[in-house]
């Protein structure tokens, strides 16, 4: 069973940051070997991409909105990724969840949440005005 477990959400002020990061487990779960995205859905919205990053963390892909503010990275060795978020509007707050894509070793980052398999529970982020 593989389990993504979010945490580092939080209330902030606008113009500040958060650091999210997404823990992988799970015995049949090689963590080194899939891209990772993040996603987030604000109330009364969509779930929307965010971000991903390539299995070797030499490839990322941000959405518009998210390019300039914010950095995914990842450590294979804990198995861990990463959404550094600076500048943070109030538009930013949604709940934040990581998915680890269907494919191992895949090339090119998408955006599409179909092809993410494996989703966290997610944690709310509240930015404030």
């Amino acid at each position: 069973q593989v389990q993504l477990v979010e945490s580092g959400g939080g209330l902030v002020q606008a113009g500040g940051s958060l650091r999210l990061s997404c823990a992988a487990s799970g015995r049949t779960f090689t963590f080194s070997r899939y891209a990772m995205g993040w996603f987030r859905q604000a109330p009364g919205k969509e779930r929307e991409f965010v971000a991903a990053i390539s299995w070797s963390a030499t490839n990322t892909y941000y959405a518009d909105s998210a390019k300039g503010r914010f950095t995914t990275s990842r450590d294979n060795a804990k198995n861990t990724v990463y959404l550094q978020m600076n500048s943070l509007k109030p538009d930013d707050t949604a709940v934040y969840y990581c998915a680890a894509d269907t494919r191992v070793y895949r090339s090119v980052l998408v955006r599409q949440q179909s092809e993410y398999y494996y989703w966290g529970q997610g944690t709310q982020v509240t930015v404030s005005s």
